[in-house]
């Protein structure tokens, strides 16, 4: 298989900032869908889901699509588990993840699991808050026995009660090459509503020529 499929496949496996080492409550649920296009209309969508089944279990799934311009279409799908480890009210969070599911390119389907380990932690400054974290995962293609790693930084802050920023490092290695992707964007929350505005950007390391317009929106249950 290409490695380019692979890099569109795993590139697009990527929760949302707040997912990681937080649990989500009891009875609550989390849901965002993101949208990007680049200048050669390269397009890609995803749709990430957590629900808090427990206080110490956050089940989820993500889902993504990608279309090329050249007409190659591809996606993928991973239902995943998240359990918390070290004390709740630690300030380091920590958790690990494992899922499984299905990527396919066109009409091949190939069946993945993951293993993932996250770490998280909030701070302030001034009156405002902030977060910080480092994802970390490993798939496996059951079809073809090849193997990807990702690696996912973020750094965010509430300016205010209505806007965030974030900036975002996603890493990928598949057969011994490394992608980087890096991704800057605002967060809007309009007031007296439960859903935010992401708009931001994703550059790769390697093509600035390749920047897409990110558009995402965040809802709590």
């Amino acid at each position: 298989m290409p490695v380019l499929v692979l890099v569109l496949i795993f590139l697009c496996l990527s929760g949302p900032a707040q997912a990681g080492a937080w649990m989500r409550e009891t009875g609550t649920s989390f849901v965002s869908s993101t949208f990007t296009l680049n200048k050669s209309l390269d397009q890609s969508s995803g749709t990430y889901i957590e629900y808090g089944w427990r206080d110490d279990l956050t089940i989820g799934a993500d889902l993504s699509f990608a279309n090329s311009h050249l007409g190659l279409q591809s996606g993928a799908v991973t239902f995943f588990l998240r359990r918390p480890l070290g004390r709740p009210e630690a300030a380091n969070k920590w958790a690990y993840e494992i899922g499984a599911g299905t990527a396919w390119v066109q009409d091949l389907m190939l069946p993945h699991v993951k293993l993932g380990l996250s770490w998280g932690r909030g701070f302030q400054i001034g009156q405002n808050n902030g977060w910080m974290g480092v994802d970390g995962a490993l798939y496996w293609d059951i079809t073809t026995g090849r193997r990807a790693a990702k690696l996912d930084g973020t750094l965010g802050y509430n300016f205010s009660e209505v806007t965030s920023g974030m900036l975002q490092v996603y890493l990928a290695q598949i057969d011994q090459q490394t992608y980087g992707t890096f991704a800057p964007s605002i967060l809007i929350r309009p007031k007296n509503r439960k859903f935010r505005i992401q708009i931001g950007t994703e550059t790769p390391f390697d093509g600035v020529s390749d920047t897409s317009i990110k558009l995402g929106l965040w809802r709590e249950f």
